[in-house]
């Protein structure tokens, strides 16, 4: 069971995720590790199994502890940007209407991957790209850290408790929980645990979403 959102009254800023929330990158994302780990001699099951929880230097630290890091990470981004030129990506349903019909200065990005790459994505699937993208460079500390998400929080004015941070994943979800904001997940057939509510996919949450950033700013109905 899912606990109930604080203070849902005063959120009128949306943060969202972008890999598996905005756009669907999965089997990108295994391609991508797939190719690394050929290259490296690897298993590219496992490889791609424990990138899934870790950050890329930790993943290379536990595959390939007898390379050097630098060359490996090297190596993953050359994969990346060609993928993101090359390959190829579709937004989840929902995405589009979603984003659009958010008024602009009122939502944000927060990605452990680059802004180059996102903007490239969003490109290429028509969506719309705001003001404030917080990515992997922005930060010191990545999710789970509450760091990510209190940056954009700032970047847009906002106070944690204003915002409502849409995430498909348990490190992004305990990154929000974290910063001390509302948290829903999507795309995901079981709640990640500490969400406030949860849908199955993102078309689901659009409405509810759109409603919720669509009430004016002193509007403290729930």
């Amino acid at each position: 069971m899912t606990s109930a959102p604080a203070r849902p009254g005063r959120m009128k800023y949306v943060l969202f995720d972008v890999d598996g929330t905005l756009i669907d990158a999965l089997s990108n994302q295994r391609r991508v590790w797939g190719t690394w780990a050929e290259r490296y001699g690897l298993d590219a099951d496992e490889v791609y199994r424990l990138a899934l929880r870790t950050r890329p230097m930790e993943t290379f630290a536990q595959v390939a502890p007898d390379r050097d890091p630098r060359e490996c990470l090297a190596v993953l981004h050359e994969l990346e940007d060609e993928d993101v030129r090359s390959g190829s990506y579709a937004a989840f349903d929902g995405a589009s209407e979603l984003l659009h019909g958010l008024p602009p200065g009122t939502w944000a990005l927060v990605t452990s991957n680059y802004e180059h790459r996102v903007r490239g994505r969003f490109l290429r699937t028509g969506l719309p790209v705001p003001g404030v993208i917080v990515d992997a460079v922005a930060v010191e500390e990545g999710k789970p850290s509450p760091v990510p998400y209190l940056r954009a929080a700032a970047r847009l004015g906002a106070e944690p408790g204003e915002c409502l941070v849409v995430e498909d994943a348990p490190s992004g979800v305990q990154s929000g929980l974290r910063a001390g904001m509302t948290v829903w997940g999507v795309n995901a057939a079981v709640a990640v645990e500490g969400v406030h509510r949860h849908f199955v996919n993102l078309r689901e949450a659009v409405p509810h979403i759109l409603a919720l950033a669509s009430r004016p700013h002193g509007d403290a109905a729930a």
